[in-house]
């Protein structure tokens, strides 16, 4: 149910939406960016170090800034900080002066948790994982399908 939910939302709103994708393209928004960004990827020691980007696929990384902004958003609400998360948002926006992001948060949002859930689906397929681990892993999935379509509502 929430499958077709979410593809039929995406959908029209890429749809919608295609003259703003193009004029991100045309202003230098699409960049090569770490491609994976959320909070297991960021630590705070002696300052702030972001590691773990993708490199074994270069187009992995390309993408709009507001695609990379969205998927650390949307960890932050997914362990329970929308307030962080918010506040990420509005300082990136503030310092960037990108005001069409806010318009692109929620479908990157609903993307990313998604793709979480879908990469939960993955490992839920692994034959070596233990039954714990498998039940985890489900749950897991599922509260980021359902947060995928919670940003639904919010558009």
């Amino acid at each position: 149910e929430n499958y077709q939910h979410i593809m039929a939302y995406t959908r029209q709103f890429i749809e919608d939406n295609a003259p703003l994708f193009r004029r991100r393209i045309v202003s230098g928004r699409i960049k090569d960016c770490h491609g994976d960004l959320h909070a297991a990827h960021i630590c705070f020691y002696n300052g702030i170090c972001i590691y773990d980007c993708i490199e074994f696929n270069d187009r992995f990384r390309y993408c709009d800034v507001a695609a990379e902004v969205a998927f650390l958003a949307m960890d932050l609400d997914h362990y329970g900080r929308a307030d962080l998360s918010r506040h990420f948002v509005d300082a990136y926006v503030a310092s960037s002066q990108d005001k069409e992001l806010m318009t692109l948060l929620n479908f990157y949002k609903c993307y990313r948790a998604y793709v979480r859930g879908k990469v939960g689906c993955f490992k839920f397929d692994d034959p070596y994982i233990s039954p714990e681990e498998r039940a985890e892993v489900l749950t897991t999935a599922r509260s980021y399908f359902e947060l995928a379509a919670s940003y639904i509502e919010g558009n």
